[in-house]
């Protein structure tokens, strides 16, 4: 592969990377068991199964999901909270518990040394305790190539390990429990039909095993090793009406041949797996005190909270801010990997069988934000699920909107709310599919994967953008706008909000470059053309604000969450300061007028400013946000909340930040485009942009030192370097060699 390096000063800088400045930046350690599930447990997961640990001593829970666990169906009617017809729009569900009950000496004698911790370097989940002289400890791992969560029980003294093993449901009345051979079987079937199964394998090394009535027993064993195989028998196809066969089709050879493996094996096949995804990106933002680093992570948190409201906003713990970073990358890469389902609401973790909101896919922001970060910070594939699901959709979306909107219509919209089925509810968010539409467009912006425009994208936005353009309405002065539109959760649908015209400048643009890249629908670019020409744009208001609406409401200067009329900014690039100045500080005005106090205080709202301040160039605002989510929304255990937790916090940082030190949405690759004063010295390693273009960096005292650029393909890219006025003009080949200048 060649690589263009640039170094500044005529300065070459190739000293090896600094991956880690300790291990502040990815290990989650609490020094206590956890005492509620939503605060305090750590999670694990494989993409479609999921464990959260609480760390009791003797007493261990793992509680688990598998991501199809749902009620519901294809939901034609849409409501959103009762069944109507047969149709009901259904809930994701929590699966059950894995429990041991250790006998360990712990309640009687002294317990020392307790730590439970979850590195999000390696994946495993960790706890250790001493009694007397025995040090005990439990690691778990998500396998995504054994499809198992494998929990490990061990001491450092041979026979120290007695314990009750037991599986427990929470849809009593529909499932059955049985023991066995030392295989615990969980079966059940939900009202829907969807079937369910999971299976767990004591095996004890030493010692003795016992299958009793309602538990497995092992007796001074030295050491046991549970494997946990856990489906359902959804299938991705409405052809087979969503579900298919038995799960214990999918169960039962998947525990065999993880179960056949010793623990070493597995955990070698994991971690080389895992470290194939999340070393792909290194994040180094300075080191944090010796003292702040060793404290728990509750402690670091409520550190970080005492401090954030000093201003100006000092960075006493910047190690946690690159955890927060690298966190949210390891919570993608637990809950959406090739096969599963996308990240919900709450990623692949639920501990009801009532989550808010039904743990669904909200379109209106929180599906998107969902996997932002899955193309800046180099996951493309974990994008897979997301793009899955949709198209297999389609055809059920086709036909709930000719059911809305008349048999003729062409292409289709969706409701706010989605489940795995093809069903919605609540209301008509049909401009969200426009938003939808985004994600199938950049995938191809960043790949330059013209199969993947051609089979996948080009479909999507197709129909979407077949239904868009006959319901344009067209205004006294000719120009088009979306009839009865939103700006989400904000103010009277009314024609034209900002929101909407946005979206569908985006779709129309995005759609009539794809049709031309293909060479494919020429009427179809032909109307495109005409739309954009005459697309009611943005304006500018009596105090100099980005218009929300066609007309000014009043409601604009209030701290609402939703910053839907800034979408033009981020995600979107129809308004970028160098293209649009004049708009761009429209944009500043409207964003600085939400503030960040009262309802603006919500998990993604933080994400979702930190990219928009990137994107408009204001470091220091766009660090204000990454603070703001540390200090008001995160949970002591990292989890991102609403309230309450609420997983696009999580996975919405990583690609808000990743906007301080790389951006390529105007049509160039800009570096360190927004880094604040709280990060005087780091590096970055692997970020993406546009163009499939690999992105290092290191700098020092605010400047930029040295900066690689790889690519796949031969392209020349315009590059604009902090402190130069003009663009550089680079020319990047494929292969092997390396020029510097």
């Amino acid at each position: 592969m060649k690589t263009l390096l640039i170094t500044l000063a005529m300065v070459v800088v190739l000293g090896p990377y600094h991956l880690w400045s300790s291990e502040a930046d990815h290990i989650l350690y609490f020094d206590a068991p956890a005492q509620k599930w939503e605060n305090g447990g750590l999670p694990i997961g494989n993409g479609s199964l999921g464990g959260v640990f609480f760390g009791g001593v003797e007493r261990g829970v793992m509680q688990f999901n598998v991501d199809s666990l749902w009620t519901g169906n294809e939901n034609a009617a849409g409501h959103y909270r009762k069944e109507i017809k047969g149709g009901r729009f259904g809930s994701y569900q929590n699966f059950g518990s894995l429990i041991v009950e250790q006998s360990t000496g712990a309640v009687t004698n002294a317990l020392e040394g307790y730590r439970r911790q979850l590195d999000i370097g390696s994946s495993m989940h960790t706890t250790q305790w001493k009694v007397g002289e025995v040090t005990y400890t439990r690691e778990a791992i998500a396998s995504n190539p054994d499809q198992v969560i494998v929990w490990r029980l061990s001491a450092d003294k041979p026979g120290q390990i007695s314990t009750l093993v037991k599986l427990e449901g929470t849809h009593p009345g529909l499932e059955k429990l049985s023991y066995a051979d030392g295989v615990i079987e969980l079966r059940g079937q939900l009202p829907n039909k969807l079937q369910y199964e999971a299976r767990v394998q004591v095996r004890a090394i030493g010692g003795k095993l016992t299958t009793q009535a309602d538990c497995v027993s092992v007796d001074a064993a030295d050491e046991v090793i549970l494997v946990l195989a856990a489906d359902t028998n959804y299938v991705m196809d409405l052809t087979k009406g969503w579900m298919c066969g038995n799960p214990a089709a999918k169960v039962k050879p998947r525990l065999k041949a993880a179960a056949s493996k010793s623990w070493s094996a597995m955990l070698k096949d994991h971690q080389s797996d895992y470290a194939a995804l999340y070393d792909r990106v290194h994040l180094n933002l300075g080191e944090t005190s010796e003292h702040i680093a060793a404290q728990p992570i509750n402690k670091r948190v409520q550190n970080y909270r005492d401090h954030a409201k000093d201003l100006p906003r000092p960075c006493l713990d910047p190690e946690l801010e690159a955890m927060l970073f690298n966190y949210g990358r390891y919570l993608l890469i637990s809950c959406s990997r090739k096969g599963s389902l996308p990240a919900n609401l709450q990623g692949l973790w639920a501990n009801s069988n009532s989550p808010a909101w039904f743990s669904d896919y909200h379109s209106n922001i929180n599906l998107q934000m969902n996997y932002w970060l899955s193309e800046t910070t180099n996951l493309p594939e974990l994008s897979q699920p997301l793009f899955a699901m949709l198209s297999a959709g389609a055809p059920v979306y086709r036909k709930h909107t000719a059911a809305q909107y008349g048999a003729g219509t062409q292409g289709f919209v969706t409701r706010m709310s989605l489940n795995p089925y093809g069903g919605g509810g609540w209301n008509w968010n049909i401009e969200g599919t426009a938003w939808l539409a985004q994600h199938f467009w950049e995938s191809y912006q960043f790949s330059l994967d013209k199969e993947f425009l051609r089979k996948a994208a080009w479909p999507w936005m197709r129909d979407v953008t077949l239904f868009w353009l006959p319901r344009l309405k067209e205004m006294p002065d000719g120009s088009l706008v979306v009839p009865n539109a939103w700006s989400h959760e904000h103010g009277p649908h009314e024609d034209g909000t900002a929101h909407a015209q946005q979206l569908m400048w985006d779709l129309f643009t995005h759609t009539l470059k794809a049709a031309e890249l293909l060479d494919t629908h020429p009427q179809l670019q032909t109307r495109l053309k005409v739309a954009l020409d005459k697309l009611y744009g943005p304006q500018i208001g009596s105090w100099g604000q980005l218009m929300e609406w066609m007309g000014e409401k009043g409601l604009e200067k209030g701290n609402h969450r939703h910053t839907s009329h800034l979408f033009a900014i981020h995600p979107g690039n129809q308004i970028t300061m160098a293209g649009q100045p004049k708009l761009a500080d429209a944009a500043r005005v409207s964003l600085t007028k939400r503030g960040e106090v009262g309802d603006s205080r919500r998990s993604w709202t933080w994400a979702w400013r930190t990219a928009l301040w990137s994107r408009l160039g204001d470091a220091e605002r766009a660090h204000g946000c990454v603070a703001g989510l540390l200090a008001y929304n995160t949970l002591d255990n990292l989890w991102s909340t609403h309230p309450p937790f609420q997983i696009d916090g999580n996975l919405g940082i990583p690609a808000g930040m990743a906007e301080m030190f790389l951006q390529s949405h105007a049509g160039e690759i800009s570096l360190l485009p927004a880094l604040p004063k709280a990060y005087p010295n780091g590096s970055v390693q692997g970020l993406r942009a546009r163009g499939d273009v690999i992105v290092d960096m290191v700098w020092k005292k605010g400047k930029l030192t040295s900066a690689t650029l790889r690519s796949k393909h031969d392209q020349v890219v315009k590059v604009r370097i902090p402190g130069e006025s003009s663009l550089r003009e680079m020319k990047l080949a494929a292969g092997d060699a390396t020029h510097a200048f």
